[in-house]
């Protein structure tokens, strides 16, 4: 495999959130730099005005027009600036401006990652409410994703890594009320295929273990509250069985997470949102990243929001967007070892079983 530094395009986020925060202090270590080549998209005066604000020390980005321009053999931070001079910054507040200044971000990364200007895109959090509009139509940068980089077959996939948990998501952004119209026999055995799939090809876990959880509490208690688990998940269960896939269930989630039967498993897929997101914040803590699977691209993020409470305080962990970065170059190189190792496989040989027999004497 090439030894490369990966070129990693990182987003701003929301401009009033803790983004810059997390931003410079994770960059206050510089050697991230000698890891890889950072390329920030987003604002250099906005970079200094969180850095004097809270009394940051400095970190020295060098602008740039294009990831083009990067050199590998130095451990700079670079920045694309994005936005115009006079943008607006209100910390903690949810402001137009504010998600204009994201989406502009989001556009210029993804334009470069699907022309090979960067290897991986790594996003700051957004607010869904200040960035939607005409030019973001979307729940969140998953669905975003999949619509700009995803070919017709391609079907993006939430997947929450961290402290050797990885849940994937059945539903993602979608209201409690629609969940049950969406969790169908089809989408749960797609869910559990394509998350095998991820588990072999970005993670590295050849015949990955996935654990199903119940959509119903106490799995339904034989149809008692519910039999979403007898008449969908169970099938879909032995459907993906015959795919090869190896996955067991359905578990109530409360008593999975609790008795700590999630660690026998190296993968969990959860129904719906906060079915899986919750414990694993709760386990993960500040480790947690946000994985977009099932692209051609290479996307994470922290597994926190914009968190407008804190915004500006001084008091915003890095810790997750640091994980968030160590991933994605972490699933890069996966990805490139699994296709070397299955680049020339070996041709299936048919054998005439009979052909080395001795044939009997004839009388």
């Amino acid at each position: 495999m090439e030894n490369k530094k990966i070129k990693v395009g990182i987003t701003h986020g929301d401009i009033n959130g803790i983004g810059y925060e997390t931003l410079l202090k994770t960059f206050e270590d510089t050697r991230l730099g000698e890891m890889c080549t950072p390329v920030i998209y987003g604002s250099a005066k906005i970079a200094a005005f969180y850095r004097k604000s809270l009394n940051l020390p400095e970190v020295k980005f060098t602008q740039i027009a294009s990831p083009a321009e990067t050199d590998s053999a130095t451990d700079r931070v670079y920045m694309v600036n994005v936005v115009p001079e006079d943008t607006r910054v209100e910390p903690g507040q949810a402001t137009p401006e504010g998600g204009a200044a994201a989406l502009a971000a989001l556009r210029r990364a993804v334009a470069d990652l699907r022309e090979g200007e960067i290897d991986v895109l790594v996003t700051c959090p957004i607010n869904k409410n200040s960035i939607h509009g005409e030019e973001f139509d979307f729940p969140g940068h998953t669905e975003y994703l999949e619509a700009e980089l995803g070919d017709d077959d391609d079907k993006a996939m939430m997947i929450m890594c961290g402290e050797g948990l990885r849940v994937a998501l059945v539903t993602i952004h979608d209201s409690l009320a629609g969940v049950t119209g969406k969790v169908t026999r089809e989408a749960v055995a797609d869910s559990l295929v394509r998350f095998n799939r991820s588990l072999v090809t970005d993670f590295g876990i050849h015949s990955p273990r996935i654990a199903v959880l119940s959509l119903n509490p106490h799995a339904g208690d034989g149809g008692v509250i519910g039999t979403e688990e007898s008449d969908i998940i169970i099938p879909a269960i032995s459907d993906a069985g015959k795919k090869k896939v190896l996955s067991f269930g359905p578990y109530p989630a409360d008593g999975f997470f609790g008795s700590g039967t999630y660690k026998k498993f190296d993968g969990i897929l959860a129904m719906y949102h906060d079915q899986g997101l919750t414990p694993f914040k709760l386990l993960a803590g500040e480790n947690g990243v946000n994985y977009t699977a099932g692209l051609p691209f290479v996307r994470t993020s922290p597994d926190h929001g914009t968190a407008y409470d804190i915004a500006g305080k001084g008091v915003a962990d890095p810790q997750s967007l640091r994980e968030a970065i160590y991933t994605a170059m972490d699933i890069y190189r996966n990805r490139i070892r699994e296709a070397e190792a299955t680049r020339n496989p070996l041709r299936k040989q048919n054998f005439d079983r009979g052909s080395d027999r001795v044939p009997r004497e004839q009388n």
